[in-house]
């Protein structure tokens, strides 16, 4: 039912979204590109990016566009990583409070301390995927026809999800330091905004990734993002501003 779903709304947009203008913010230079090595190895997700594969890639260090937010700019690392069936994203982010209370599948998990990423295989629509993920390893996945509401009915399958944190959940009183999250997402699910089940050698995607630091409802809550969204207020989800991802 999703799949027909994405398909009208993309026969719907396709000639629409190339006039369609979502940046405030001029000036913010090209958009910058990474390579998505390939590996034959076995990724174990665990939660720790320990694997030889994981060693060779590069980590892409998030910015913080915003300076009217106050909160600590604790750094977040994020590394790409392919198999031929899979797309593996792995998050390590400094953190003197690791806090996250939701614990069910397609909770509001963005209102934690929580890792996303934005996914548009197609490059003549504006439609992404979305994933939130919080310091728990708990996953908020959607379809985004963007700029309409978010399609909740998606949730993608055989998603491997992991965290390992070092130091206490939800204890206040404490100093943490950070937490990694492992995922693991067969490429099927990105059908049918992909072209085939899995990215070819060169193929190049549009991606956003980011942190929320910090839960809702506290002071000093920051964001931090790959890309510069050229929006005004502290909002990641601009998919003119995706990052462009080459697969190797």
């Amino acid at each position: 039912m999703l799949k027909r779903t994405i398909l009208a709304f993309l026969v719907h947009t396709r000639l629409a979204t190339a006039a369609d203008k979502y940046t405030e913010l001029q000036g913010l230079g090209p958009l910058p590109e990474y390579g998505v090595n390939s590996t034959s190895e076995k990724i174990v997700v665990d939660g720790r990016l320990s694997e030889p594969a994981w060693l060779k890639t590069t980590p892409i260090t998030l910015m913080f566009p915003w300076d009217f937010q106050t909160g600590k700019k604790q750094k977040t690392t994020v590394r790409l990583l392919r198999s031929e069936d899979t797309l593996y994203v792995g998050y390590e982010a400094d953190d003197t409070d690791i806090t996250a209370k939701y614990e069910n599948r397609d909770d509001p998990t963005y209102k934690d301390d929580c890792v996303e990423i934005f996914i548009k295989p197609r490059q003549e629509t504006d439609s992404y995927f979305g994933m939130e993920m919080n310091a728990r390893g708990v996953l908020f996945d959607y379809f985004y026809p963007f700029p309409k509401g978010l399609d909740k009915d998606l949730n993608f399958e055989g998603v491997q999800l992991k965290t390992t944190l070092r130091g206490t959940l939800n204890q206040r009183k404490d100093q943490d330091s950070g937490w990694t999250l492992e995922v693991a997402i067969p490429f099927k699910n990105f059908t049918p905004l992909s072209k085939e089940l899995a990215p070819k050698s060169g193929e190049k995607w549009r991606v956003q990734v980011n942190r929320w630091d910090g839960t809702e409802d506290s002071a000093g809550r920051r964001l931090s993002m790959w890309c510069h969204p050229g929006l005004k207020q502290a909002n990641p989800h601009n998919p003119e501003r995706f990052g462009v991802v080459v697969f190797k």
